[in-house]
């Protein structure tokens, strides 16, 4: 039997993030993407809820919570109705954290994870993604060639979330060519290494308030200390389908505001005398709406279950995060048809939701659950 039903504890999670999100988060969300600027007291009161330090052992100055990734989906999905960016944003630690957390020698343990533990937002990301249109996870064009005791990289990273900012960043590459999943290993580089040059802040479509940018590697030469679980390594393929989960979990949140918003308006604005909800055409565009968000959620949960039983969760994650990136991006699209020519105002938020659902497709490896 699958039961679903959360405990008492990750219902509390969800009500206090929850109201994180609408009270906090809505209201900032607008002026963000104007400006392209998330409010550092903003994201500061985000880290105050423990979304990063909660899991981090307590002899390094976390709360030493036990680690979940259906917690993780909740977290990210109440997040993500706040606004995508912010969330993203204030999530980004996670992405060096957590993998060390689970993966990472003692000494690397050592050497991470206390700044977590800190009382102030401490930046951190990972550098997953790659600019070329045929990207593919188990076939990365970034290497790390061993020499010498340690090993050099080569090549570029794009998407990297908040990278200029970060004191260390997880690099994933390729050590092993033709080898799928198992040939890539994970690289902790300090910020200001030689053969590391962090570009500009790129400029997308959607996603405004985020700052991402474009990594080159040339020659950046490391230890072997720096390779991320040691002689061990990692499983690569678990911390994707974590990857995976926290997209999709993300997305549900942002494709739960755009129909809740376009619901409502359809309940209030009035043609022919009548609230619009009631015609057909808008009925049916809603319900269909709240289907897809309900069977979104059904897969980010299951493939979330999988990976709490210990099982690598990679074909559940692979389709949750398909499904979602179509489904939030069809409900988005609805919710600027269901307010006709308003939808495109930016006085409404659905046009925002359009184009940041419009990137769920690409940000792989963005967040972590």
């Amino acid at each position: 039997m699958v039961d679903f039903e959360l405990s008492e504890e990750q219902q509390m999670i969800r009500d206090t993030v929850g109201a994180f999100a609408r009270e906090q988060i809505r209201p900032a969300a607008r002026p963000a993407d104007e400006s392209g600027k998330i409010p550092g007291e903003l994201i500061e009161q985000a880290w105050q809820l423990g979304l990063v330090r909660g899991a981090i052992p307590e002899k390094f100055g976390g709360d030493g919570d036990t680690r979940s990734a259906i917690t993780g989906a909740v977290v990210a999905e109440e997040l993500g109705y706040g606004d995508l960016s912010i969330a993203i944003h204030v999530l980004a630690p996670r992405l060096l954290a957590f993998p060390v957390l689970e993966f990472g020698t003692d000494d690397q343990r050592a050497q991470q994870l206390k700044r977590f533990g800190a009382n102030s937002f401490a930046p951190a990301t990972a550098a997953v993604v790659e600019p070329r249109f045929d990207f593919d996870l188990t076939a990365m064009q970034v290497t790390a060639k061993a020499d010498g005791g340690g090993y050099v990289l080569n090549g570029t990273k794009c998407f990297v979330p908040i990278a200029n900012e970060s004191g260390a960043i997880l690099v994933y590459a390729a050590t092993k060519q033709d080898s799928g999943f198992a040939g890539v290993d994970g690289f902790l580089i300090q910020k200001g290494a030689k053969g590391m040059e962090i570009s500009e802040r790129e400029k997308n479509m959607g996603l405004k308030p985020l700052a991402t940018y474009e990594i080159a590697l040339k020659d950046c030469r490391v230890d072997g200390a720096a390779r991320l679980g040691g002689e061990k390594g990692i499983d690569f393929s678990r911390l994707m389908s974590q990857a995976r989960v926290a997209i999709g979990a993300l997305g549900i949140g942002m494709a739960r505001a755009s129909f809740e918003y376009s619901r409502d308006y359809a309940k209030e604005r009035k043609a022919f005398g009548v609230p619009i909800a009631t015609k057909q055409a808008i009925a049916f565009m809603l319900a269909d709406m709240a289907i897809e968000i309900d069977a979104s959620r059904l897969l980010v949960w299951e493939a979330a279950s999988q990976l709490d039983k210990g099982k690598d969760g990679l074909k559940e994650s692979y389709l949750a995060k398909n499904y979602v990136s179509a489904s939030a991006l069809k409900v988005a699209d609805n919710s600027v048809q269901c307010l006709g020519g308003h939808g495109y105002i930016r006085e409404h938020p659905v046009e925002l939701y359009l184009r940041n659902a419009r990137g769920l497709a690409t940000i792989d490896g963005i967040a972590t659950v």
